[in-house]
């Protein structure tokens, strides 16, 4: 006679073992006909689980997160059904959940085309209208490996070659489909309320580049319709924002194959790059930062000191020279770090010493894993490295984090979400070092009332970090900033003060990146104001164009003026009408218009035209660059308005 404990602590008695889905029916109609699955005793389990005995039960419903990931999961097997129905001769290998929807993995003997992916989205909702019931079943893993041989699936076989053989697995049919999966699964297709086909990639077998090549159809899953138009908005929108598409458009950078992952900056794209780097310099000054410079390349000793040689050698670019002495190209700044404070006596009264440096690190990235300018090879940090003593620490952490938030705000971003990370199974440094440390990111985080999510075991391998998660224009999220706390590579590299008692202590090692790689930082700008920078930043802030050839002095003469008055402005004297120079500056993005003719010279003043198509009016010359010099001071957009 099991009694259940429903969340809001509730309980009912039943006479008899039943299903979870009975349960629900037993609770409501309206909530049997959501149920998608159920928790027991915290363990996620098919709508059909029977409960024999007391538990704790929690019904799960597309409202859910769980419930949305069994929609999903359940959607991979709905992609793999239509598929086999549509392509008898393909086969079958995995099909996980990933952010935002699922994909399914299959070996064809030839490519999917956008016509076959279209067939299959309308297989997937035929099958949805068929509301097919879903049916878990049970073998031993050798009754498993002869299922799926005979049935001609060998890749499905192969997975299960791998799982011990004491192992019972669970199949998961509906209809005329069978496969592989530890589930739960919503109860029958017709419970999955709005799915579509995205895109079909190459995937390696096993993620294995030495493997043969197969075909990852993508998918995405929604609680419902509603949910699933906003999530294809979004990706429209994103189209649009692609920061690789608006760099051809506005001529700010390209790639080539013959140096993957590193970024060739035109000389708008370098301008804008240069100007993140002043900016965070001026913001570094204030804040008490001194800036240095180390070399790129170090010898292997130093990142065997520091434990980069043994904990991310495979992500490091090295070279032999004839002496057979090895060498590194730098994939952090630290070790450099450490090398600068070790020069010279430092006493207490040094400390807290912050150490800023716009260090070129480069790291491995494969090859597939490179993604305009979000995912490099060479890149550059705006890195920091704050040595202090163990009683300073609390401080330091809370002013990096106002730092970070406040410059995150003078770009526009108010949405930022904090995660702490704590010590990965593979680090160094002791249980006690690590207990101070954690203690003093998430104490100072509480001492500023900001709200966290923790992370355990994600940290880095020498301290807990924290990540600076900000959300943009069209509500993506973007892990940036970046703090860490060391005790450990001041230990290694033997780095020490003189104390106010005369003794040698170890200083305690905050890592810091506020932006994160510039690279990076600078492509999630181009995404999130659309190319349409703020005029401080924009790599031209005003052109100055004629309607006739008569302006064309008064034109170069106002140019030459605001360009004296450190406004990047440029003329544009083309013989084309100015209804075609509007919109083609327009186009690219460029904050002012300034247009000349023959009233505007004898007034020696300027019509002015944001790129919004915004018409401000008649303004005299001086009065345009004395404005426009003050709003690239204030770093702000309250002309453009935008």
């Amino acid at each position: 006679m099991p009694v259940i404990t429903l969340p809001d602590g509730s309980q009912r008695a039943y006479e008899a073992p039943l299903s979870v889905l009975a349960v629900a029916a037993d609770i409501g109609a309206g909530l049997a006909k959501a149920t998608l699955a159920g928790k027991v005793d915290g363990n996620l389990v098919d709508a059909s689980y029977v409960i024999a005995q007391d538990a704790d039960l929690s019904i799960i419903t597309a409202k859910d997160a769980e419930g949305l990931d069994i929609i999903r999961h359940s959607s991979a097997h709905l992609l793999a059904q239509a598929v086999k129905q549509l392509f008898p001769d393909v086969q079958v290998t995995i099909g996980p959940t990933v952010e935002n929807g699922f994909y399914y993995d299959f070996a064809s003997p030839r490519p999917f085309t956008p016509e076959d992916l279209q067939a299959i989205d309308v297989r997937m909702q035929d099958l949805i209208k068929q509301d097919i019931p879903v049916e878990r079943s049970t073998l031993s893993r050798d009754e498993a490996i002869s299922f799926f041989f005979a049935m001609g699936e060998k890749y499905k076989a192969e997975i299960i070659e791998s799982i011990p053989a004491d192992q019972t697995l669970s199949l998961y049919r509906q209809g005329d489909f069978i496969d592989l999966c530890r589930g739960p699964h919503v109860p029958s297709t017709g419970k999955i309320p709005s799915v579509k086909v995205m895109k079909v990639a190459g995937a390696y077998w096993r993620g294995n580049a030495k493997n043969e090549m197969l075909q990852r159809i993508y998918g995405t899953a929604w609680a419902n319709k509603k949910d699933l138009q906003a999530y294809l908005t979004l990706l429209e929108e994103a189209e649009k924002r692609d920061h690789r598409k608006l760099g051809r458009q506005l001529d700010l950078f390209h790639f080539e194959e013959q140096a993957p992952g590193s970024v060739f900056w035109h000389p708008k794209g370098w301008t804008v790059f240069q100007e993140l780097i002043g900016y965070m310099r001026q913001r570094q000054q204030r804040a008490g930062y001194v800036e240095v410079n180390t070399p790129d390349v170090m010898d292997r000793s130093l990142w065997e000191t520091s434990g980069h040689w043994f904990n991310y050698r495979e992500n490091m670019f090295t070279t032999t020279t004839e002496d057979e002495r090895v060498f590194a190209l730098k994939p952090m700044n630290c070790p450099g770090g450490m090398l600068m404070f070790s020069q010279g006596l430092k006493s207490y009264r040094d400390l807290p010493l912050r150490m800023a440096e716009f260090g070129k690190v480069h790291r491995y990235e494969p090859s597939g894993a490179l993604h305009g300018l979000m995912r490099v090879r060479h890149f550059t940090q705006d890195d920091a490295h704050i040595f202090c003593t163990e009683e300073q620490m609390a401080q330091e952490c809370k002013d990096v984090t106002a730092l970070v938030l406040d410059i995150y705000k003078e770009f526009g971003f108010d949405n930022i979400h904090i995660k702490l990370s704590t010590r990965p199974e593979n680090r160094i440094g002791s249980d006690e070092s690590w207990d101070v440390l954690e203690h003093a990111l998430g104490d100072a985080l509480d001492s500023m009332a900001l709200p966290y999510t923790l992370f355990p075991g994600e940290g880095a391998f020498y301290g807990p970090k924290l990540e600076f998660v900000l959300r943009d224009a069209i509500g993506r999220d973007w892990q940036c900033g970046t703090l860490q706390v060391d005790m450990s590579l001041p230990e290694r590299f033997d780095l020490t003060y003189v104390s106010e008692d005369n003794t040698r202590k170890r200083p305690v090692m905050l890592h810091r990146a506020l932006f994160g790689s510039l690279e990076r930082f600078t492509g999630i700008l181009i995404e999130h104001y659309e190319g349409k920078f703020p005029l401080w930043l924009a790599p031209t802030q005003a052109v100055v164009m004629n309607i006739t050839d008569k302006q064309a002095d008064f034109v170069q003469t106002a140019t030459q003026q605001l360009l004296q008055s450190g406004i990047r402005a440029v003329a544009d004297l083309r013989n084309e009408k100015i209804g075609f120079k509007i919109r083609e500056h327009t186009m690219q993005r460029v904050p002012y218009l300034l247009v000349v003719g023959d009233r505007e010279v004898e007034t020696q003043s300027v019509s002015v035209r944001t790129r919004s198509g915004k018409d401000l009016g008649t303004f005299p010359l001086a009065e345009v660059q004395q404005r426009l010099s003050g709003e690239i001071a204030a770093r702000g957009l309250s002309l453009l308005e935008e």
